[in-house]
């Protein structure tokens, strides 16, 4: 199925996230029905961002946003741990820091974007500034609606400068947190994942879900497309995320760059180093190696000239 197409949010849509099916899961029945096509699509992953990297012309960005416990973790965790850290790079984006405050808001993610060759993924972005700074009035409403374009420029200067950006939202309904939260409260290796604000946060569900949707339909575009992702089974956001970021990936026609050196000539010396080793090797199984300077002990123990 092309997920890419299905999930994909045009310009200027307008969305209602309680309508969109969070346990959606396509043609598969389960998650071992999956497991092949998945399998196949981190591969290519892997092979894609290796060829990004060798080419160094193109960058891309990939923004995780979601509602708490959506999998944004488990995504990085499951999908994108098949880049190479050579050429990838993941940011998470907490409470900003007394030095991001002293900046404008959108300075703390511009340090990051990813250079020429490289993968960079946002755990959590500059959309926060349109969520929590807007759920939470720490901005003035007339500050925060007007980041919102602030945001598209922001992401068109990135595009124009050869990054290539897709943004997903990881849909999970409130009965799919909930559970997700006894998950933490019950496995103690996920019990560190538990915070005050799980619940507190929780309590603005409502409000976090408008502003979301004011978020996705007002900067979802041609250059940095949002793609609204059902994230209440794990393996079905694994293997839409995964087939989505090959199509993208694919279709930007990226090629091996041509090499530096003369490969003929190069490849003359290799041959000429592989002969040279041969003759070593055959000289040390005849016995001459260390002593092959025409001289040999005899069995009388004198040494005799060849």
């Amino acid at each position: 199925m092309d997920y890419a197409k299905k999930f994909r949010l045009e310009p200027n849509s307008k969305v209602k996230l309680d309508q969109i099916d969070a346990g959606y899961k396509g043609e598969h029945e389960d998650k071992d029905s999956a497991r092949l096509e998945l399998e196949k699509y981190v591969q290519r992953l892997h092979d894609l961002q290796y060829l990004m990297y060798a080419e160094n012309k193109r960058s891309f960005l990939i923004i995780l946003q979601g509602m708490d416990a959506a999998g944004k973790d488990g995504t990085i965790s499951h999908v994108l741990a098949a880049m190479n850290p050579q050429g990838c790079r993941v940011y998470g984006f907490k409470t900003p820091s007394g030095e991001e405050l002293a900046h404008d808001y959108l300075w703390r993610f511009h340090q990051v974007t990813p250079r020429k060759g490289y993968v960079t993924v946002f755990n959590r972005s500059h959309y926060e500034d349109v969520l929590v700074a807007r759920v939470h009035n720490l901005v003035p409403v007339e500050v925060w609606s007007k980041r919102y374009e602030e945001i598209n420029d922001f992401e068109r200067q990135l595009s124009n400068n050869g990054t290539h950006i897709v943004k997903f939202y990881l849909h999970i309904d409130e009965k799919e947190q909930l559970d997700r939260f006894k998950q933490r409260l019950d496995d103690p290796s996920r019990q560190w994942k538990i915070s005050e604000s799980d619940y507190t946060e929780r309590e603005y569900w409502h409000d976090y879900q408008l502003a979301y949707e004011d978020a996705l339909s007002k900067c979802s575009t041609e250059y940095a497309p949002w793609y609204i992702i059902p994230a209440n089974h794990k393996w079905f956001r694994n293997l839409a995320v995964s087939e989505i970021l090959v199509v993208t990936l694919e279709s930007l026609d990226m090629k091996f760059p041509a090499p530096t050196v003369n490969i003929r000539q190069i490849r003359e010396r290799y041959h000429a180093a592989l002969r040279k080793e041969g003759a070593s090797s055959r000289a040390e199984g005849l016995g001459l190696g260390a002593h092959s300077d025409s001289q040999f002990i005899n069995p009388t123990g004198k040494q005799a000239k060849t």
